[in-house]
């Protein structure tokens, strides 16, 4: 006897119904949980982890950015784990801002995961060392096949990452929105404050007796500038750079120098401006001080001394430079001299 093929047809019909409202509700949930967080960020533990990746089917209508954190690690600076993820939550409000009432919205969430609250879910994922962020996608069935974001997608933090996130989803962050320097209620106390002491001040420039006239202060300001700019100060402040990371081979160990152009630690930084600042400290004695020395001898015994410290630290920069790029330096010398 034949089987009619109609029951079974809104059998199948009726599965995906209740499937695809199913998908719907993790979804507006997904979405309910965002709308909670001031960053954006949702908090994910080892019941709403299964909710939203392990017990639902593949492929799933979203994909799901995990950061694993430890607050216990808060404190070790070569970690950096509080600035990763002020910076990840800075990812995740950014695309939230600049994806409002499109479908994008709904197609990638920011989660975080604390390591105390939720050490199944690491095991899950063979989280073994930190900071450590996955994507998981819409097809991944395992969680250990999701894709891990490597220490160089991070290293320019939220901007890195937003690169990761467009290459890997091909969903558009947008601009990163960073909170302004100062609140307009400091800056309203900054500004009376300098009302309230203008007077002051201009009595004393007038007379000649601020800190402002004393030469040494000038001189001692210009070397900091000087180091300050070739040191990349600037950019480490910007971009909450570390001064040195914990090898992940090996965690005893700390890396001061990373090997590649993406990524600038605070240490390689300060090594590369205080040996320019010495080339650049010898210049000026050179120009300004040796040249009033009588002495002819003295004059070239010393200039050779500081042209040949100058030659080492600038060899110095230059290996480094080719260490850390891959990029050679070549001198090229006249056709007449060859």
């Amino acid at each position: 006897m034949a089987i009619s093929e109609k029951p079974i047809l809104l059998l199948l019909i009726s599965l995906a119904v209740v499937f695809s409202a199913a998908e719907s509700d993790r979804v507006a949930e997904l979405l309910s949980l965002q709308s909670r967080s001031k960053s954006g960020l949702i908090h994910l533990d080892d019941h709403s982890l299964s909710r939203f990746l392990t017990s639902t089917k593949t492929p799933r209508p979203y994909s799901i950015l995990i950061f694993f954190d430890a607050t216990q690690l808060h404190d070790k600076p070569e970690l950096n784990l509080q600035g990763l993820l002020n910076e990840f939550g800075l990812l995740a409000s950014s695309f939230i801002s600049n994806n409002k009432d499109s479908p994008a919205a709904s197609k990638l969430f920011f989660c975080y995961i604390e390591f105390k609250e939720s050490q199944s879910s690491f095991s899950q994922f063979g989280v073994n060392s930190l900071p450590h962020i996955r994507l998981v996608g819409p097809n991944v069935k395992s969680l250990k096949d999701s894709e891990q974001m490597e220490q160089g997608d991070y290293s320019r933090l939220a901007d890195s990452m937003s690169d990761f996130v467009q290459s890997r989803t091909k969903l558009s962050v947008g601009p990163i929105e960073r909170p302004p320097m100062f609140s307009k209620k400091q800056l309203g106390f900054f500004v009376a404050a300098f009302l309230a002491w203008a007077p002051f001040v201009i009595k004393k420039v007038l007379a000649g007796q601020t800190l402002l006239h004393d030469s040494k202060i000038w001189l001692g300001s210009a070397v900091f500038v000087y180091f300050f700019s070739v040191s990349g100060a600037m950019h480490n402040i910007i971009r909450k750079m570390p001064l040195f990371l914990a090898d992940r081979n090996d965690p005893s160990k700390l890396i001061f120098f990373y090997q590649g152009s993406g990524m600038q630690l605070g240490a390689e930084g300060f090594a590369v401006g205080f040996l320019y600042t010495i080339v650049g400290l010898l210049l000026a004695f050179m120009t300004h001080v040796l040249v009033r020395v009588k002495n002819v001898t003295a004059q070239r015994v010393i200039m050779l001394f500081a042209l040949f410290i100058s030659f080492l630290a600038v060899k110095k920069v230059v290996s480094l430079d080719n260490w850390k790029t891959g990029y050679g330096i070549h001198a090229f010398w006249p056709s007449s001299w060859n």
